[in-house]
């Protein structure tokens, strides 16, 4: 009885040493996501905008002869996946991975990983990889999406790639993050069957000609994006992390109630048997 009293209370200090380590990391994720949220909310109005104009654009003029208008010859699609540094965030990383899984399924592909966990993904898949250069996502600044976008843009004008996708969490609320592809070149796939391309292509005029105009502007366009989706995905990875530990911590303070009510009745139950002992002996002498 001693010894099962002995490895309840160790177990109960075990998960109490737990909690507040979860519970610690769920005040540096609040407090990250403060940070990342407000970035996010600054940069969501450019980054919509930007990908709706081109692809009003896009719907538009259909027939200017941009490099990035149309697909190549290519049959391989390079997908910009947008995964997390750290684990211990849910299922963020992994409902990231189903959601490229279940595009790239059937495809010929090469990936450009952002984040550490996009990286180690698809070394354990032996994936073919672009780059590792942006192996972290915590430390990604404008100038490094502008860096991707350069990346991107010449790998696409030489023919080897029909498709560039971007694969990307949304954060919709702290409690909800949902994972995006997003295709963004060429930028026929931007395309909006619904729109009405005639009064689009009637209210532009270019300077010097349309297809010079695009070749300048769409790497623009895809740092951009690409830096929207960077700032989205960090903001993703805090909430689901700051959930994460808030239930962990709560399964821990159940978990430390349920023990120490285990432990009570294992006390109470050694008092009761030496109170028996003891009657027993007395009645004995």
């Amino acid at each position: 009885m001693a010894a099962n009293m002995k490895a309840v209370k160790l177990r109960i200090k075990s998960v109490e040493n737990t909690m507040q380590i979860t519970k610690a990391m769920e005040l540096v994720a609040s407090s990250k996501l403060r940070r990342a949220k407000e970035r996010s909310d600054n940069c969501r109005p450019y980054f919509e905008e930007l990908y709706d104009t081109l692809k009003t654009i896009a719907t538009g003029n259909t027939d200017f002869s941009s490099i990035y208008a149309k697909s190549s010859e290519g049959t391989k699609v390079c997908y910009v996946v947008i995964a997390g540094d750290r684990g211990l965030a849910g299922g963020y990383n992994n409902n990231l991975f189903k959601c490229f899984e279940a595009d790239a399924a059937g495809k010929e592909y090469t990936v450009l990983p952002i984040g550490k966990k996009a990286v180690e993904y698809f070394k354990r898949r032996k994936a073919d990889i672009l780059s590792e250069e942006f192996a972290e996502i915590a430390p990604m600044t404008v100038g490094d999406c502008f860096e991707v976008a350069r990346l991107i843009c010449e790998e696409f004008k030489t023919g080897e790639y029909s498709t560039v996708g971007l694969v990307y969490t949304e954060f919709v609320s702290m409690l909800s993050q949902e994972p995006h592809f997003v295709p963004v070149l060429p930028l026929s796939e931007l395309t909006d069957d619904e729109a009405e391309a005639e009064p689009v292509r009637n209210l532009i005029l270019y300077e010097p000609e349309s297809t010079e105009v695009f070749d300048a502007i769409v790497p623009e366009y895809m740092a951009g994006v690409v830096f929207g989706a960077v700032c989205d995905s960090v903001a993703s990875e805090q909430a689901a992390r700051r959930t994460a530990m808030e239930s962990a911590t709560s399964n821990a303070e159940e978990m430390i109630g349920t023990l120490n009510l285990q432990y009570n009745r294992a006390r109470q139950a050694s008092i009761t048997q030496e109170i028996t002992e003891i009657v027993g002996g007395a009645e004995g002498i």
